[in-house]
């Protein structure tokens, strides 16, 4: 499956819970929303943890959704490269296999 076809599934996903769960959703989102918006780091930076942590805890949805918005927030293949590594040495293993999920999905939608 694609990279784009997993996001679209992630979020039709994520659309049907919110429904059910709509008030803690919206505040979800509003944490979201606070956390990127405020303190002293860019929003690049901080996609750059969130990236981290989804290959750190073998997320899949959240590897596109994060590999997504660093994309929108102009980070380069190197960028993302060098959060990828330093991911694999605080998760070992597991994280190398994540963190190749991580860059393929960079390339495949930046290619598009």
């Amino acid at each position: 499956m694609s990279w784009s076809t997993k996001l679209e599934n992630t979020r039709q996903g994520l659309r049907n819970l919110n429904k059910s769960i709509p008030d803690t959703a919206q505040a979800f989102g509003a944490l979201g929303k606070s956390v990127k918006q405020g303190g002293v780091l860019e929003y690049k930076h901080k996609e750059f943890v969130a990236l981290g942590i989804a290959v750190a805890v073998r997320c899949d949805d959240c590897i596109g959704l994060h590999v997504e918005a660093l994309i929108k927030a102009g980070a380069s293949r190197e960028e993302v490269s060098d959060v990828l590594a330093m991911s694999i040495q605080m998760g070992g293993g597991p994280a190398m296999m994540y963190a190749a999920k991580a860059l393929t999905c960079y390339d495949e939608l930046t290619a598009a």
